[in-house]
């Protein structure tokens, strides 16, 4: 399997941490791609015409899209349902777990390209929504670190420390941990796991 990869890319980095807690991360050749929101990457276009990652090619030629549908395939290889559950209340509830943790790196992603242009071009009113979303939803995952079994950990998680680890990576002013013990806590376990440690974001 071909994945097109980034070292920065959040997206890419919930493939691979699902690969490698599944035992599947050799069985994948990552293919240093950079997609620009500017500047359509034809060599990425050759497989997905959105010039996004993660794209996933399968030996046999079909290709997956999108972080969610790859790791789905990826678990049905393993399990099925070890990192995402088949059925029932746990199924709902990771999908949506996952599901506020990819939002929360989309607003990351719109703050950051936002805050990219030079000054007189930021829309002070979007600056100030980003902040607002973030903040409420590290608050919501704040209060559910409270109450989850500390032993969980699938797709929801994955997606969660990901989120988290881009924070870090690009929004350390914003200092997500202050007041949210319980969140801080949780990305500490997280960050120790081996695969969060293989597939640390780095620039470059």
């Amino acid at each position: 399997m071909k994945l097109h990869w980034s070292p920065r890319s959040p997206y890419v980095r919930k493939v691979m941490v699902a690969a490698h807690e599944l035992g599947l991360a050799e069985r994948i050749t990552c293919v240093r791609s950079v997609a620009a929101l500017p500047t359509p990457n034809p060599i990425i276009m050759a497989d997905n015409p959105l010039s996004k990652i993660p794209t996933l090619v399968l030996d046999n030629g079909d290709v997956l899209l999108d972080s969610r549908t790859i790791v789905e395939y990826l678990d049905s290889l393993a399990g099925p349902g070890v990192l995402v559950p088949l059925e029932g209340p746990a199924r709902w509830r990771a999908l949506s777990r996952q599901a506020l943790a990819d939002g929360l790196l989309d607003l990351l992603i719109l703050w950051r390209n936002e805050r990219a242009k030079p000054e007189e071009r930021q829309t002070e009113a979007w600056i100030e929504a980003f902040a607002t979303k973030v903040n409420a939803t590290f608050d919501r995952f704040e209060q559910q670190a409270g109450d989850a079994p500390a032993s969980s950990f699938g797709i929801g998680e994955i997606a969660l420390g990901c989120a988290l680890s881009y924070a870090d990576f690009r929004f350390a002013e914003l200092n997500w941990r202050s007041g949210r013990p319980h969140l801080s806590s949780w990305h500490q376990s997280f960050a120790a796991r081996p695969s969060a440690q293989a597939t640390e974001a780095v620039d470059g």
